[in-house]
């Protein structure tokens, strides 16, 4: 592979850019590995280091975890694949993002969403029902921040000014109408989660485009999708240990997802060769299996 230079994957159509993640959601992800492998990310060939968000969950804060990968890369960029900022205070979070921002030289990309896990939601005693409209009301005063306006009439700015103009790439996840709708409104692009399904994904995306030229913004906006992989000897046994941890909840359906996980060389390549095709302009991949080799081992199968 070609070390420093982004990834990008030729469909029929057009040039898809490729991302990995970093594995600070899985459990008993040590700080030294995570360290480890947003420098090997950032050596190689990747675009972007993409970090999950749970509370309820023994992973890392992925706004520290991006802060602390930023003190020790250069070139990839830094991605929340996605932040579920309904939990947090707008302010608070739009400082935080415009310091990561600063910090990395202007490669902050924050990818939100609402969420769906309640039990969140009561460990940061924000309402849950309300969580749509929180985030719609936290987007409006974020640009605001970013911008360098008031808070409000009798609160000042809140710095530091972020590096890209306007504030970090704001990329929304979600499913539902109301989140497409958003993507016009206040968005960069937006993001699909965790699926190959690509039809599904094609619908979404078209969807995201019509809102879009609702809004009347010009261009088109940018689409992200993000797949679980796993590479190697008994990847998906191996991947699987994680993924029945994580979506525990969804009880039996997640045996769907275990069997559905692509954990072989082909089947990614074809996965990315069908998600660049149908317009998609980066996949970001989640490991896991928290070795250092799943970097290597997805570089080369696309190298």
């Amino acid at each position: 592979m070609l070390a420093g230079a982004p990834m990008e994957y030729l469909g029929r159509k057009q040039t898809m850019k490729i991302g990995i993640g970093l594995p600070t959601t899985i459990p008993g992800v040590r700080g030294e590995l995570a360290l480890d492998w947003a420098r090997r990310a950032d050596a190689g060939p990747f675009s972007s280091l993409g970090v999950t968000d749970r509370l309820v969950y023994p992973g890392y804060d992925v706004l520290i975890a991006l802060a602390a990968a930023a003190a020790v890369t250069r070139r990839i960029r830094l991605m929340t694949t996605v932040l579920l900022a309904p939990l947090r205070n707008a302010a608070v979070l739009a400082k935080q993002a415009a310091t990561i921002d600063v910090l990395s030289g202007g490669r902050f990309t924050l990818g939100v969403g609402i969420g769906g896990r309640e039990d969140d939601f009561r460990a940061a005693s924000v309402p849950f029902r309300s969580r749509g409209r929180r985030l719609a009301e936290q987007l409006a005063l974020m640009k605001r921040i970013w911008s360098g306006q008031p808070v409000s009439e009798d609160i000042g700015p809140v710095g530091p000014p972020p590096v890209q103009p306007g504030g970090p790439e704001v990329l929304i996840g979600g499913y539902s109408p109301a989140a497409m709708r958003r993507v016009g409104r206040w968005a960069d692009g937006y993001i699909s989660g965790g699926s190959s399904d690509v039809q599904q994904i094609q619908q979404l995306y078209r969807v995201a485009e019509e809102s879009w030229q609702a809004a009347g913004r010009p261009g088109k906006p940018r689409l992200v999708a993000a797949i679980y992989y796993g590479l190697g000897p008994n990847a998906r046994e191996r991947a699987a240990v994680f993924i029945r941890n994580y979506y525990a909840f969804i009880g039996p359906r997640v045996e769907g997802m275990v069997q559905n996980l692509p954990a072989a060389p082909e089947t990614i390549r074809a996965i990315m060769s069908t998600f660049a095709d149908i317009g998609v302009d980066e996949l970001i991949c989640w490991p896991c299996i928290p070795e250092l080799d799943q970097i290597d081992r997805l570089a080369d199968l696309v190298g």
